[in-house]
């Protein structure tokens, strides 16, 4: 039922990944991730017995905190290797959870699911596959997939979890083909019933969003380390219908998401990775509303980065709107070179899939160029790789940026900050084709001088024009 990248591999070659990845302690990705979470699963459901032998002697002590991702699966190799407690009840998993943090609230999905697969190895009870396997690596589940997958638990007569069926079903999203539609209405079960009423209604709502500005104004630097000099532009999002259909630990994505609520989450795991982004990949924009705070810390803070879940964010196939935006805006003037660096890449990336809006980034940047957020600086080298990249889109994105960002910094801010940043955009308005006009780089080039600021101001005009 799962072949590809996905694909169970031999009891021999699962034992051998499962070491090779907790020895390694790193992140080992969505596809791995996923793949040997459901091999452990299959495995169990064909030979228990034999499943435990292979993965009994794989060493599970770490003598430094590993990734999130590698300790959940030391427990859930600890669960299939160790003895079967038949008296415990798989369902009652996660009866104790609490809900702390709105920020994380795809955490709290991406845990139910294992806490259930954890509790339900533990208990012996076994299913074939995990239903809610990605079908490629942005974490999507291709709706016929889903289906057979399904149609295979009712043929077997198997009960499938609530949280793993809840997560595929929120992997199930994008255009939904009739057909596969009706094979859905073919299934019995409440589950297959279920299905397909989600499929009809075109998997989660989007919801209504609110683009939220921190009160107050840029405030003069301060002499303590890490103190925060401007001002942040955040996304909330309005609630989410549906929830009592999902497990409990499900329910904080559906609540209203006030962006400036108080929390502990500085307190708890960094979500801001891939498999946060691949536990809802049709909805890019809820992943990066709900960390967005983590990724500015990045660029105000000298915070920690967020390489993997900028790159993660432009993968997806779901609407790059307000937060995704804010998000690579973030990135692009962050602190730490690796989150510039993906940053870059997921400005080329959502260009180069017709998803990135020029505009839309290009305000936002302006804005926080004004609050005293980003640094122009790194705003400027980030913007001057992507030019870079060796790619059409490349410069083409980066024009599409500047020639709505650049009027207003000019306007707005001390145009003499800007020679380097004017720099960038003549090269990428050349090599893009750009043509036109930007009255307020035509006042600036037609200054008498031969600064640098002016110089560059005159290679963008000219470039515009086609000179």
């Amino acid at each position: 039922m799962i072949e590809g990248e996905f694909a169970v591999p031999s009891l021999g070659a699962l034992a051998d990944e499962v070491a090779t990845v907790l020895a390694g302690r790193h992140d080992p990705g969505v596809v791995v991730f996923e793949r040997l979470l459901n091999a452990v699963v299959s495995h169990s459901f064909r030979d228990r017995e034999a499943l435990t032998a292979a993965l009994g002697t794989v060493p599970r002590q770490f003598k430094v905190k590993p990734h999130a991702q590698v300790r959940c699966l030391a427990v859930i190799v600890g669960e299939a290797a160790g003895p079967v407690r038949a008296e415990e009840s798989w369902e009652k998993s996660g009866a104790g959870w609490l809900e702390l943090c709105p920020h994380v609230a795809l955490g709290y999905i991406a845990g139910a699911r294992t806490g259930e697969v954890a509790a339900r190895l533990r208990a012996g009870d076994h299913v074939p596959f995990l239903l809610s396997v990605p079908s490629g690596p942005t974490g999507a589940v291709e709706p016929y997939e889903l289906v057979e997958r399904l149609a295979e638990y009712e043929r077997l007569g198997i009960r499938p979890g609530p949280a793993d069926l809840g997560q595929a079903l929120l992997r199930c999203g994008g255009r939904m083909d009739p057909e596969v539609v009706r094979a859905a209405e073919d299934l019995k079960s409440a589950e297959g019933i279920r299905l397909a009423a989600w499929l009809r209604q075109g998997g989660l709502p989007h919801p209504a969003w609110q683009r939220e500005r921190e009160a107050g104004e840029a405030e003069r630097p301060s002499r303590r380390l890490g103190a925060r000099i401007g001002r942040r532009i955040l996304v909330g999002h309005q609630a989410i219908e549906g929830r009592g259909a999902f497990p409990r630990q499900f329910w904080s994505l559906f609540r209203v998401f006030e962006p400036h609520i108080s929390c502990p989450h500085w307190s708890l795991p960094d979500y801001r990775d891939a498999h946060t982004v691949a536990t809802l990949p049709w909805h890019p924009e809820i992943a990066a509303a709900r960390l967005l705070t983590g990724v500015a810390s990045a660029a105000d803070q000298d915070g920690n980065g967020s390489p993997a879940f900028l790159e993660a964010l432009a993968s997806t196939d779901g609407p790059a709107g307000p937060a995704v935006h804010l998000a690579v805006a973030y990135g692009l003037a962050s602190v730490p070179k690796p989150d510039r660096e993906a940053a870059v890449r997921a400005l080329v990336v959502l260009a180069s899939r017709g998803r990135l809006d020029g505009e839309l980034l290009g305000r936002e940047l302006t804005e926080l160029v004004e609050l005293g957020t980003l640094r122009v600086p790194l705003l400027t080298e980030s913007l001057r790789a992507a030019v870079a990249v060796p790619v059409p889109e490349g410069a083409a994105a980066v024009w599409a940026v500047l020639a709505t960002a650049l009027p207003g910094l000019l306007a707005r801010t001390r145009p003499q900050l800007h020679g380097a940043l004017l720099a960038v955009a003549a090269d990428s308005a050349r090599l893009s084709g750009a043509r036109g006009e930007l009255p307020e780089v035509t006042a600036l080039a037609q200054r008498p001088g031969s600064s640098q600021l002016l110089k560059q101001a005159r290679r963008l005009r000219d470039a515009l024009a086609g000179a």
